[in-house]
Parts: C-alpha cells; sequence; structure tokens
C-alpha cells in the first residue's frame, strides 16, 4: 500500500551543549595568565573595547577584564567599539552600552565615547587607516569580542579581533570607509588595516569569546597582539563547527 507524507513534518536537532561554567571568571584568569602584566605599568590608561553585538554574559565578562586590568595595575575605561552603530554619535554608542547593562557603574569605571580619529597609517593605494582617538591615546588596548561567521563575507578574518580593531575603533569615518569598499573587498583589507595598527598603536591584549549554537559561551581565550593572526583564523574555524547548521546541502 503506497504510504502518504506530509508536505511538512517537525523534526528536532540537538547540538552539542559544551560550555564553560563561569565565563567571567575565566575572562579574569585569562587577563590575568596573559602577558598583559608585562605590557602596562602602574597607572596605565588602559582602554578595554565594548562593541554593538549580544553577547552572551557581556556585561560580566567586560568587568571582569576591567577588574583584572585594574588588578595588574592599570587603569582601566571602558571605550565603545561599533563603527558607526548607535546612530554614529558618541553619547549613541554610551546608550547602546547601557542597553547591554555596560554603564560606568555596573563597570566600576568610566566609559569615554567620541566619534574623533586619527589617521595612524595607510595601505594600498593610499587607503587611509583610522583608529578611534582615546584608543590611540591610550597607553594600552585590550579588545573584547566574540568570534564568529559573518553573514556578508567569509575570510580568514570574519566578526572577532581583527574586525573589532580595525572597523568596530575605526568609528564612524573607519566603519563608512570600510563599508565603501564593499562586503567583497573586506576579507582582504581587514588583515591588511589591522598589520597597520598592530604595528602602530598600543594593542594589548584580545579576549576571544567562541559561542556554541545555544549562545553559550564555549570558549573565552586570551591573544597575544603578535598571535592575532594566526589564532584567530582557528578559534573561526572553531566558532563555524559550533555554530546551527541544516545537514542538507
Amino acid at each position: 500500500m503506497p504510504m502518504t507524507f506530509p508536505r511538512m513534518f517537525p523534526i528536532r536537532q540537538v547540538f552539542p551543549d559544551v560550555c564553560l561554567k563561569d565565563p567571567v571568571a575565566a575572562a579574569r584568569e585569562a587577563v590575568l595568565a596573559s602577558r598583559l602584566g608585562s605590557r602596562i605599568s602602574k597607572g596605565c590608561r588602559v582602554a578595554v573595547t565594548a562593541g554593538s553585538r549580544g553577547i552572551n554574559q557581556i556585561p560580566g565578562i567586560t568587568r571582569a577584564v576591567v577588574d583584572a586590568v585594574r588588578a595588574l595595575d592599570g587603569e582601566p575605561f571602558v571605550v565603545p567599539a561599533m563603527g558607526s552603530h548607535g546612530g554614529a554619535t558618541a553619547d549613541g554608542q554610551v546608550g547602546v552600552l547601557a542597553s547591554y547593562g555596560i554603564t560606568e557603574a555596573s563597570m566600576g569605571c568610566p566609559i569615554e565615547s567620541t566619534m574623533d580619529v586619527v589617521q595612524v597609517g595607510e595601505v594600498e593605494e593610499g587607503i587611509p587607516v583610522v583608529l578611534n582617538r582615546l584608543a590611540t591615546e591610550a597607553d594600552a588596548i585590550v579588545l573584547i569580542n566574540r568570534i564568529k561567521p559573518h553573514t556578508a563575507f567569509h575570510g580568514p578574518f570574519e566578526s572577532g579581533l581583527m574586525k573589532m580593531m580595525t572597523i568596530g575603533l575605526g568609528s564612524h569615518r573607519g566603519a563608512t570607509l570600510a563599508h565603501s569598499m564593499g562586503a567583497a573587498a573586506l576579507p582582504r583589507m581587514i588583515p591588511a588595516w589591522g598589520r597597520v595598527i598592530l604595528d602602530r598603536a598600543p594593542i594589548a591584549l584580545g579576549i576571544a569569546i567562541v559561542e556554541n549554537a545555544y549562545e553559550h559561551t564555549a570558549r573565552v581565550t586570551a591573544v597575544e597582539p603578535e598571535d592575532f593572526e594566526t589564532v584567530e583564523p582557528t578559534l573561526l574555524d572553531e566558532a563555524r563547527a559550533l555554530m546551527p547548521r541544516l545537514p542538507v546541502d
């Protein structure tokens, strides 16, 4: 007898939910175990970045990094690193952070915001490399971001530390420049801009977050600036493997 199948049928996938029990503690431990302490001295002003994407437990993770910087005798402050988000205004970006629970009260340190940028160099054909003025004036910069595949382009560096450093800290001008080149150019331009910034700006550490299919924190890793180009692509591969997917071509 022929069988009749419904046009639609509910199915369920279950993905591995391997995650950290305490991402906040992991973030603090990652900073303290890194070489940041050898890169800063007592009283150094350390810019800790905060982006505009919803990251699991990001207020606690950011506060843990701030506290760890202070434990290493640095003077931390939070700086928005979200390109032109928040209406491309300094106050708008502070408001975005507040919507995530990142405020001066919750962080225990100042939040300083500006759209001003400084040109720190240039790449091919005279394309400028710009960086947020407050970040360039700091003694050290600690980046915090989630490593994740991007929806508009693919390459060894997608959403992550290098993109936050080049486009996020590029503020409105840097983000506008990047977007005007089109998504197809970003896999080539992000590492090109990044090399200039790593060479000429006080990038001192990256805190990379990888989430699993359920958006739970699977990993928090401290990445030294000299290792950005080799470590971030491996974390991106890990993040891609953890993402949910349909089991068909």
